[in-house]
């Protein structure tokens, strides 16, 4: 991939008609090459885009107004970045369609076709209750006496006791990485669930901190960070998800899953 290609970073003109060839792909496998991470995956997941500006005209010109859930495999072999992402959505603000269906039916084509596989949305009225703010479940760690180490994260940086086995959810709203194009901090609340050896928290907290000015897109250092618990801790099951703050309408939220798990489906405040 060449970042020349990027849109984002670069200064783009408002599309005011449909215009699907703005989205654009970013393969998976090299980042996951980098990670050591190989077919067949060590997890399964989803990649969950929330919509908040998702707009188009019906047949009388009226304006619809949806907030839309975009799930998409983390099997897919492509992500898709996220300005082209915003930037397609505005492309279809002024597009007519015959009802909601047909309007669904073409973005999820158009999506789908950009990851490579299938991707499923769902709408909700902007008022829905389905969509109100939630609070993830468990304990959050960010009292914990863990701090910024001021270098790149690394697996060894993660401490649990192997004497020790629990079940918990652990949470912390002190994620921070950079985007790896324009350098610019995305800002996200870290949630987990697992079953293992018990992940000492200050530990925890300071891996997570070190992510301050780590450059890598989010789905990349969802599966760093999953991929680096597995490896230190040997955990029976780890599900992980990330939830980052809206940037342009648009939040996402990946999930990563040793298996059997479900995405909380939580929108946060700060989203």
């Amino acid at each position: 991939m060449n970042n020349d290609d990027l849109l984002l970073g670069r200064q783009v003109p408002v599309v005011g008609h449909y215009a699907p060839e703005l989205l654009f792909p970013i393969p998976r496998r090299e980042a996951r090459d980098a990670l050591g991470l190989r077919q067949p995956l060590p997890f399964d997941g989803v990649d969950i885009w929330h919509a908040y500006e998702l707009s188009w005209l019906d047949s009388n010109d009226k304006a619809q107004v949806r907030v839309g859930r975009f799930s998409i495999p983390a099997s897919t072999p492509n992500l898709v970045e996220s300005k082209s992402f915003k930037l397609y959505l505005n492309s279809l603000n002024n597009a007519v369609f015959d009802d909601d269906t047909a309007a669904l039916a073409c973005i999820v084509r158009d999506v789908s076709a950009a990851a490579g596989g299938q991707v499923a949305l769902a709408v909700f009225d902007p008022d829905d209750p389905a969509i109100a703010p939630g609070q993830p479940s468990g304990e959050c760690i960010d009292s914990a006496p863990g701090r910024w180490p001021r270098r790149e994260p690394e697996a060894t940086m993660l401490r649990c006791d192997p004497a020790r086995v629990v079940e918990e959810q652990l949470y912390s709203h002190l994620l921070r990485s950079l985007c790896p194009v324009t350098g610019q901090p995305d800002w996200a609340t870290l949630w987990l669930h697992y079953r293992g050896p018990a992940l000492e928290q200050a530990a925890l907290l300071s891996y997570i901190l070190a992510y301050r000015e780590h450059q890598e897109f989010h789905e990349q250092c969802v599966e760093r960070i999953f991929r680096d618990i597995q490896q230190r801790c040997r955990s029976e099951f780890l599900h992980l998800q990330a939830f980052y703050t809206r940037r342009g309408g648009l939040d996402i939220n990946p999930f990563r899953s040793s298996g059997g798990g479900q995405p909380p489906w939580l929108r946060l405040a700060r989203q």
